[in-house]
């Protein structure tokens, strides 16, 4: 599908709706390409949140969380 930027501005809904449907939605400014609206991939979303989550489970300075604050806030006052 192909989609202006005037369109874009005015039938956002229906343009995302394409793209959830499946289709790439390319948007052109001035009669030439500009961006691509593509449909997300919900198993690299997963990874992603995943990824974030347990970036830290390695670290063995944060093994006990409250311990690990109160380090960082030593010798700073409030």
């Amino acid at each position: 599908m192909q989609a202006t930027s005037k369109d874009l501005r005015f039938h956002t809904k229906k343009i995302l709706d394409a793209a959830r449907r499946g289709e790439e939605v390319v948007i052109t400014f001035h009669g030439k390409p500009y961006a691509k609206i593509v449909p997300l991939d919900e198993h690299r979303t997963k990874d992603k949140q995943n990824e974030f989550c347990g970036m830290w489970k390695d670290r063995e300075d944060m093994k006990d969380v409250e311990g690990y604050v109160r380090q960082l806030r030593k010798g700073r006052s409030f």
